[in-house]
């Protein structure tokens, strides 16, 4: 509810002549902050309410949270968060940016920026790159590494506290069936219960941190240094000390949720190639349900609040809803490993299959030539010296992606590991990893001409991997040994290459399908 009288201050702040401008002064609003536009700047006042989660009820309290709005932001967004500007009453009644009067209310002053560069936008507008992504979700790896961490409850109990919010939101709505709703709330406490002790462990290793704790589409823009994510939770520490994983989960369900699959599976895989978060892979889609849940409810609030004449807003949450329930559904583990010379397509193929396999946000990715950067602590875009590919280095690398793939696996993942895999016995201990699991297990051998591969490693840019043709004549000059795995003809369209790898992977994975003889022994 609405505490204090604030309308002299938004009549001042809705006035261009109040910042020295003549032009008009564009608004919007939020249910507890109004953001005043003009020229190049922003400023931002916090509505005076009081409300179960937020305190904005007092001058001092309007203070504290807008320093705390600068301080917190300034982690990621540095030069877009300018500070603060102090509203006071002079003595003839007008309001005034930091006069000598009475202390009326407090903004908080930014840097403006196009609307048009919020992700949501660029989203809707085709304007998101497989490039941006990438770099988005490394920059979220870099801010989740310097997050404070905090040790206050355990990992379970964090989340816990999460469902009996979301269970007294949706007691609040009259937008979904009370049995509908009853049902959900069981199976999320029991997919929690199963859970318990990998959040536990997180937490115990310091993955519980003060994080954004609002990370969807709209709190992300492109500014000209690249990708930034602002506008944290700055008013309930609480709300935003939380796994790390969950963080990132907020953007993983917006992403998916919008119909941008293979988006979120780029900002999954990237995020976890660069945080080596994998062990933390099965609590993804119940985060990803828990956050559908969040705007399920929330949405249901503003409806039974603001009413909902057309639809939408019903039509949202409703959507929100269903999607929650669907991440909780079980989904069947299984491995798809990807081999062949190299420029033969495979990380095409592994990263247009990925969002395709499993449960959102898709399968976990291994690559050889990300395992072995990774291992040397090089970028992706820096060639690795000869020794890097020594047999016994190359060893080691095969080894990781079986012991990799074993981990995502053990928790209920969706796995695709992409390698030369030139070497039968490095083909046999990668498809033991499935085997001895009883899982399903899919290996797809591409073929091109030797032509095409030259021809396609001579146009790539320099990337994660090193090949090059030289090391590609080598490749063919070794004896492949007995290959097994499904073959493909990677020189035919892309559109062919992965209907052939998605029949081949059904056929596999169809529990009617009798078990060769040599798969029994």
């Amino acid at each position: 509810m609405d505490i204090h009288d604030q309308s002299s201050t938004i009549a001042f702040l809705s006035r261009g002549e109040s910042y020295g401008f003549s032009g008009p002064v564009k608004i919007i609003e939020t249910h507890i902050s109004i953001i005043f536009l003009i020229d190049g700047l922003a400023f931002k006042l916090k509505r005076a309410v009081k409300l179960p989660y937020v305190d904005f009820s007092t001058y001092e309290l309007r203070l504290h949270y807008c320093q705390r709005e600068v301080e917190l932001n300034r982690r990621s967004t540095p030069d877009l968060y300018l500070g603060i500007r102090r509203l006071t009453r002079q003595a003839d009644g007008q309001i005034a940016f930091d006069g000598d009067g009475e202390l009326v209310d407090v903004v908080v002053e930014m840097k403006r920026f196009a609307q048009h560069d919020l992700f949501d936008r660029m989203a809707a507008e085709g304007k998101l790159t497989t490039a941006i992504m990438e770099e988005t979700a490394n920059i979220i790896g870099q801010f989740h590494e310097k997050a404070p961490i905090i040790h206050t409850a355990s990992g379970s109990a964090n989340m816990a506290g999460v469902l009996d919010i979301n269970e007294a939101g949706f007691a609040t709505s009259h937008v979904f069936d009370e049995g509908d709703v009853r049902n959900l709330a069981a199976t999320f406490r029991q997919a929690w219960s199963s859970l318990v002790g990998e959040m536990d462990r997180r937490e115990a290793d310091g993955k519980i941190r003060l994080c954004h704790g609002d990370l969807h589409l709209r709190n992300i823009f492109m500014s000209d240094a690249g990708p930034r994510v602002f506008d944290c939770i700055d008013f309930n520490d609480q709300i935003a000390t939380v796994d790390v994983l969950y963080d990132l989960a907020y953007l993983l369900m917006d992403l998916w949720h919008r119909g941008f699959h293979d988006f979120s599976s780029v900002v999954m895989n990237r995020y976890l190639d660069s945080t080596s978060e994998d062990a933390g892979f099965r609590l993804l889609p119940f985060f990803m349900a828990v956050r559908a849940a969040v705007r399920a409810h929330v949405t249901g609030t503003q409806i039974e609040e603001t009413s909902d004449p057309d639809g939408r807003l019903t039509a949202s949450a409703q959507g929100y809803f269903d999607f929650a329930r669907e991440m909780l559904e079980p989904s069947r583990p299984g491995l798809v490993v990807i081999g062949g010379l190299s420029g033969s397509g495979k990380s095409t193929l592994a990263d247009v299959l990925a969002p395709r396999l499993g449960r959102a946000p898709g399968a976990r990715i291994f690559e050889s030539d990300r395992t072995r950067k990774l291992m040397f602590g090089t970028r992706l875009t820096d060639r690795l010296p000869v020794e890097a590919y020594r047999p016994e280095v190359s060893e080691k690398v095969y080894a990781a992606l079986c012991e990799k793939a074993s981990l995502v696996l053990s928790g209920g993942g969706q796995v695709i590991v992409n390698a030369v895999f030139d070497r039968e016995d490095h083909r046999e201990a990668i498809e033991a990893v499935a085997r001895k699991r009883g899982l399903p297990f899919t290996g797809l051998w591409l073929d091109a001409a030797p032509d095409v591969l030259r021809s396609r490693i001579k146009a790539r840019p320099q990337g994660a991997s090193d090949a090059t043709v030289e090391i590609l004549e080598h490749q063919m000059a070794m004896g492949l040994g007995t290959i097994r795995w499904n073959r493909i003809d990677s020189g035919l369209p892309i559109e062919a290459v992965i209907a052939d790898a998605e029949r081949m992977i059904t056929e596999e994975t169809d529990p009617s399908r009798p078990t060769p003889l040599s798969e029994s022994k």
